[in-house]
C-alpha cells in the first residue's frame, strides 16, 4: 500500500495528505507565538513520532520495496517554513495559498513532511483576528489517517502549558545501509514470500468461506452497479483547489437519530452525495446512476500506532446522487453502507491489505506508471467517483505552543481517474467536510463549498420533520443447555416424554 502512493506520484499527481490547522495565539502564555517558538516546540517533540526523521531508501534496480531509514542530514528548518497572507487575510486567500502549497511535489530524498506557518489571518469568519495557520503536508506513503493522528498528538497538548518529558537519550541516527545490504534484505524478503503466501492463504480461507455463505444466505451482495463517468474521473493537471465547510456535530448526530441504525458517517456521506448532485446538476452533467465513493477503513492494531506506513483497507458506497429527496438519500446511503460493511467484514479487511504485498515491487511500480503514462483513467471504467475519508479528532480543545487549535480542514491527493477527495475531520463538537480537487475540473470551488452547506441544510430540514427512530433492537441471544447440566436433585419423574435439549432464552 505504501509503495502504491509512491508509484502513482508524478509532477502532476503528488501523493501527500495534509491539513489547514488554525490557531488562536491569544491563549498562549504571552498571548503571542513567534515562528522561533514553533520551531523550538516541534524540535522538542521530534522523538514522539518516527515519521519526523525517517526517509526512504530505495533498493537498487527496484528489486524490493523501499525501506524506511533515519536521515542523518535531517534539518528541521527545511521542513518548517514561514509566510504571511497579504491583507485582508481572508478565508479565500488562505485556501488559495494552501492549494498552491499542496500542488507542489515533495522531495522524496528527505523525510516526507512539511509544515508552513501562515500569518495574517485577520478576516476569516469565526476565527479570532491575529490567528495563524499551519498548512501540513505528509506523504501518504508515510502515514494513513490513524498514524497521522499520532503526529497530531506529538505536536499538541491538552492544555496551554504543553509540558513534555525530554527523550531518554539524544537522537543518534542509525547507520545508513549500503546498496549491498539493501540487496541482501531484498533477497531475504523474496525467499520469505512463499511462507507469507502460505500463511496468507490460511488467513484468507475463512473469510472466503464466510463471504460465500453470506452470499448464499443473501446477507449482502457483491455488486454496487455501474459506476458512472463524470468530470471527476479523467486526467488531472498539476493545479489544485481547496475549500470546505464545518458543521455542528450535535446537529449531525440529531439527524442520524431520525433513521434507525444510521451513523454519523452515513450522514456525512449523504451530505456529500447531495452536494455532488447539486454541483453536477447545475452544470447539466448529473448522471442517472448513483455516484460511488471509496471509504478507507483503518485496520491498524493498537500496538501499531506510531509505526510508519499505511494499514488501510477500503469499501465502496453508492452516495445517492440519483435521489432528490435528502432524507431518502440518507436511507439509501445507510442501506448501501451496511451492505459494504457486511461484505468487507466477511472478506476480512486486514487480509485485504496483505494481498498487494504479494506483487513484486518492480511489477507494481511498472503497472502504476503505465496507468498514468498511458492515460488509462480515460480508457477504463472508473471504480469510484470520489474518496470520503473520516479522521476522528478529540472532543476537547488542543493546544500547540499554548495557542488553541480553533479548527482544522483536511487536504488529500487527487490522481488520474479520481479528481476530488473529501477529508472529514471531527474536533471539539464540530465536524469539517473539506475537499481537494483539480482546478481544471473544478474552477469554482466556492460554488461547490456552498453546495455542501446547502446539502446539509436541506438534509437537516428534512430530518427534523421525522420522529426520532426507535433504537435498533438486536436479536436476543439464545443459549442451548444440555439436559446433563440440570441440577442433581429432580422432581418426581413425569410420564411426559422430555426433550434431550432444553432451550433457555436469555430474556427469561
Amino acid at each position: 500500500m505504501d509503495t502504491a502512493f509512491l508509484y502513482l506520484e508524478t509532477p502532476r499527481t503528488p501523493m501527500h495528505i495534509g491539513s489547514i490547522a488554525i490557531y488562536d495565539p491569544s491563549t498562549a502564555p504571552n498571548s503571542f507565538v513567534r515562528f522561533k517558538d514553533i520551531l523550538t516546540h516541534i524540535e522538542e517533540r521530534l522523538h514522539l513520532a518516527k515519521s519526523f526523521r525517517r526517509k526512504l531508501a530505495n533498493v537498487p534496480l527496484s528489486l524490493d520495496y523501499p525501506y524506511w531509514i533515519d536521515d542523518p542530514d535531517f534539518d528541521l528548518e527545511y521542513h518548517v517554513r514561514h509566510i504571511a497572507l497579504p491583507q485582508p487575510g481572508d478565508w479565500r486567500q488562505l485556501c488559495i495559498q494552501a492549494a498552491r502549497l499542496h500542488s507542489r511535489p515533495m522531495d522524496l530524498t528527505k523525510p516526507l513532511w512539511e509544515f508552513t506557518v501562515i500569518e495574517g489571518l485577520n478576516n476569516v469568519p469565526g476565527v479570532p483576528k491575529g490567528s495563524y495557520a499551519i498548512v501540513s503536508k505528509i506523504h501518504h506513503a508515510a502515514i494513513d489517517g490513524v498514524s497521522g493522528v499520532d503526529i497530531m498528538n506529538a505536536v499538541h497538548s491538552l492544555d496551554n502549558t504543553g509540558a513534555i518529558s525530554a527523550p531518554d537519550r539524544a537522537w543518534v541516527p542509525e547507520r545508513t545501509p549500503t546498496s549491498v545490504e539493501l540487496l541482501a534484505r531484498a533477497q531475504i524478503n523474496t525467499l520469505a514470500t512463499p511462507v507469507r503466501l502460505a500463511r496468507m492463504a490460511g488467513d484468507v480461507a475463512p473469510g472466503l468461506l464466510k463471504s460465500a455463505m453470506g452470499l448464499i444466505r443473501g446477507n449482502f451482495r457483491t455488486s454496487i452497479g455501474r459506476v458512472p463517468r463524470t468530470r471527476f474521473n479523467g486526467s488531472v493537471t498539476q493545479n489544485r483547489v481547496i475549500d470546505g465547510r464545518d458543521f455542528s456535530l450535535n446537529e449531525i448526530k440529531d439527524i442520524r437519530l431520525r433513521w434507525q441504525g444510521a451513523t454519523v458517517n452515513d450522514v456525512v456521506v449523504a451530505i456529500v452525495g447531495g452536494a455532488m448532485r447539486k454541483y453536477l446538476k447545475g452544470k447539466s452533467e448529473l448522471p442517472s446512476e448513483s455516484m460511488v465513493a471509496m471509504a478507507p477503513i483503518s485496520v491498524r492494531a493498537k500496538d501499531e500506532r506510531g509505526a510508519l506506513g499505511n494499514q488501510v483497507a477500503a469499501m465502496t458506497i453508492p452516495i445517492g446522487t440519483n435521489i432528490a429527496d435528502p432524507f431518502g438519500r440518507l436511507q439509501y446511503v445507510h442501506e448501501e453502507a451496511e451492505n459494504s460493511k457486511a461484505l468487507t467484514n466477511a472478506a476480512g479487511a486486514r487480509q485485504m491489505t496483505e494481498y498487494a504485498r504479494l506483487m513484486p515491487s518492480t511489477l507494481s511500480g511498472l503497472a502504476a506508471r503505465l496507468y498514468v503514462r498511458l492515460g488509462m483513467a480515460n480508457r477504463i471504467a472508473p471504480m469510484f467517483n470520489t474518496v470520503i475519508t473520516n479522521i476522528p479528532g478529540p472532543p476537547v480543545p488542543l493546544y500547540m505552543n499554548g495557542a488553541r487549535l480553533v479548527t482544522q480542514f483536511g487536504m488529500g491527493p487527487v490522481f488520474e481517474g479520481m479528481g476530488i477527495i473529501h477529508p472529514v475531520f471531527s474536533y471539539c463538537g464540530r465536524i469539517s467536510v473539506a475537499f481537494t480537487s483539480d482546478r481544471a475540473i473544478m474552477p469554482d470551488p466556492e460554488n461547490y463549498a456552498n453546495c455542501l452547506q446547502e446539502s446539509f441544510e436541506e438534509l437537516k430540514a428534512a430530518a427534523m420533520k421525522k420522529p426520532v427512530a426507535a433504537p435498533k433492537v438486536e436479536p436476543v441471544p439464545v443459549a442451548v443447555v444440555p439436559e446433563s447440566s440440570a441440577p442433581a436433585k429432580r422432581k418426581a419423574k413425569s410420564h411426559k416424554k422430555k426433550p434431550k435439549l432444553t432451550i433457555v432464552s436469555a430474556a427469561e
